[in-house]
Formats: C-alpha cells, structure tokens, sequence
C-alpha cells in the first residue's frame, strides 16, 4: 500500500503524536508499505529518515500555543498528495488538515480520520466557563462533519470515540503500542536516582506538555498535599510549556525540580525506568502514551479517573480524582504495595501494547477499505 499520513501539531517537541507517526510509518514499511508523512515545520523540505518520506511545510505559529505551528498551505499539501498517488490517507487533525477528507475520496483515495484527542474535551478547556454550554452542541457538529467526509473514523481508546459513537459514526478503536525495548526496567540507574532524590525521597515523574489541558498543577499541588502529609517526595517534571513559568511559581519551596524537555531518548527511558511512580493529572488524554511508555519501564502510574489512561493501565496503576488530595491519596495507595510486584505488574501490562499489534490492526482496516468490504 502507498499510505500518506498528515498532521499538524507536530515539532520537534511534540510528544505522542509525534511518537506514533514515526512508529506506524516504521511499521508500515517494514511490511513493504510506502509512507509519505505531510508535517509543519519552520522552513520548507523533503527528506528520507526510517519511518518513511517527511515533507515539512513551513507553517505559522499558532498564538498561545508554546510554539506549535498548523499549516495553512493547504493546497501545498494537495500538491504533494497528488505526486505521491497515495492509495490511503490519515489525517490526524480535526483543524486545517480535515478538510482533506472529502477531497482524498473525490478522488478514490480511503480517507481515515485517527482522533487523538476529544473535541469537547479541547474546547472545555479552551473556552470561557460562561459559554461552556456551546460545548456539547459544537462537539456534535464538529464530529458529525468528520463523520460525512472519511470513510474510516479511529480511535485510540473507548474514551477517545465516545463523542464520535454519540454522533452516530462507526469508530474502530486501534491502541497505541511502546517501543518495549526502548523503555525497560533494565534502564533504572542507581546513579540517576542519587541525581534526582535523596534516598528517604520517593521519586515522583511527571512527563507532560506544560499546558492548560494537560492539568500540570494538580502533580504540583499533590506533592504539596503529600509533603503537608510529611511523606518525603521528589517531584521531577520533564516537559515544556506555555504555563512553564506559572508552574515554577506555583512549586516555589515545594521538592519540584524542572528539566524541560528531555530530548534524549535514552535520557527519558533512565528518568522513566528509575522512578517510583509516574503521575498523568491530565483530565482529557484519550490514550497517555507516555504513562504506557513509563508502565513499560517498570514504573506505575497515578492517572487522572476523567481520562482514558483507566482503560491503558487497568490494575497497574490507580485512577485518581482530578483534585491534589484524590492524587495524593492515590500515590499513597500505590506505595503501599509491594515494589516488587508493583513494577512486575507495570511492565506486564505495557507488554499488552506492542506497536506491532497497531501496525497490523491499521493495516487490517486500510485493507478492508480498500477492498469495499466495510
């Protein structure tokens, strides 16, 4: 198959989204596919790398967003579609990029919509409070146009399809896989753990955008409620974000240290591997992929119970109430298991999510689209 896939929020600082892309455009080829990945960028270019040809469009900075940028050159990317001949498209986009839906199947091209997050879980968090009640209305509208233009609707969770099945669109639910050699229990490292803690210190990780909807402030503020409650933690926050400065602010006399963004991969796989828990405050995460990618090190998680990561940890983690006391009460009944079989249950649940298995299924339903038989 000649599959294209296209996206906006997407840099060199983006996290799931970013990771996914490359890991299904790996997959697709190894399994003789072409893959064509349209992004935007800060300058124009065409490049070959292992998970397929990348051509990036120089595209705008969307204001607000911490430097994440949408391409506005549409028919540029039409453009490109039209040389590659694609037999397939994915879109991962509900903004700009959407609209490529119904042009992909006037022209035979399947057309599959992937939903990586939630419409009325983006607009909850980005409108006033006062026009909250235009957010279901807007949701519902948005999904059933979606609905009208591809041929094929996923998502990476129940959570994540929920409002597309209340439109009444057919969803099939693909999970996301980790790299289980990548992120291991193998890569704890007893010198790291020195670095980032004292040795009475439980180690806390928050790996997150540092942004509004992502919720930040509730792993702060659980370390404040924790340390009122004379537990010794450590919290280490990885990632970057337009509420960066706020959230310094926020943790001023508290044990939270900030890193920014960890490029490393091997760096962020020893952060994962060696702490003790991992927390997810975010409320509306339709998959969570780093809270897999820190099960698949041997750390549990703590995850906000509004989002999807409930179904992605299952009973090895704890689903926590999306306030700093439901979250600190939630790191305490993690603690009190036993460690061993804590980080055993970690890694035995991330096993059940192995990229190959999201590859196939991808390929599976391309297929069956291909062929008339859905």
């Amino acid at each position: 198959m000649r599959i294209a896939q296209v996206a906006n929020f997407y840099g060199p600082r983006s996290g799931g989204l970013r990771t996914a892309l490359r890991a299904l455009g790996r997959g697709y080829q190894d399994c003789g596919d072409t893959v064509l990945l349209i992004v935007p960028g800060d300058e124009d270019s065409d490049t070959l790398t292992a998970h397929g040809r990348v051509v990036t469009l120089h595209s705008p900075v969307l204001p607000g967003s911490g430097g994440y940028r949408v391409i506005t050159r549409v028919g540029a990317v039409r453009d490109a579609l039209t040389d590659f001949a694609p037999d397939v498209l994915e879109v991962s986009d509900r903004t700009t990029l959407a609209r490529l839906g119904a042009w992909a199947r006037g022209r035979g091209i399947v057309a599959t919509f992937t939903a990586h997050e939630r419409a009325d879980g983006v607009l909850a968090s980005a409108l006033p409070r006062a026009l909250s009640p235009l957010v279901a209305p807007l949701a519902r509208a948005h999904t059933r146009g979606l609905s009208s233009r591809f041929d094929t609707l996923v998502a990476t969770t129940s959570y994540a399809g929920e409002e597309l099945r209340r439109a009444g669109a057919t969803v099939e639910t693909v999970p996301l896989g980790v790299d289980l050699d990548t992120f291991h229990p193998r890569h704890a490292s007893a010198l790291a753990r020195r670095a980032l803690a004292a040795d009475r210190e439980t180690l806390l990780v928050m790996a997150s955008r540092l942004s509004p909807e992502k919720r930040p402030d509730l792993a702060v503020d659980a370390v404040r409620e924790l340390t009122r409650r004379g537990r010794a933690v450590r919290l280490v926050v990885a990632g970057a974000g337009p509420l960066d400065r706020d959230l310094r602010r926020r943790a001023r006399g508290l044990p939270v240290d900030f890193l920014g963004f960890v490029g490393d991969r091997r760096s962020f796989a020893s952060l994962l591997a060696t702490a003790d828990v991992l927390l997810a405050p975010g409320p509306i995460e339709t998959f969570g992929l780093a809270a897999l990618e820190g099960l698949a090190s041997g750390t549990p998680a703590v995850v906000n119970a509004a989002s999807a990561l409930p179904e992605v940890i299952a009973e090895s983690g704890v689903a926590a109430a999306g306030t700093p006391v439901g979250f600190a009460d939630a790191v305490e009944t993690l603690l009190a298991r036993d460690g061993r079989e804590r980080r055993l249950a970690a890694r035995a649940r991330a096993e059940c999510f192995p990229w190959e298995t999201t590859v196939a299924r991808m390929r599976a339903i391309h297929a069956s689209a291909l062929a008339g038989t859905r």
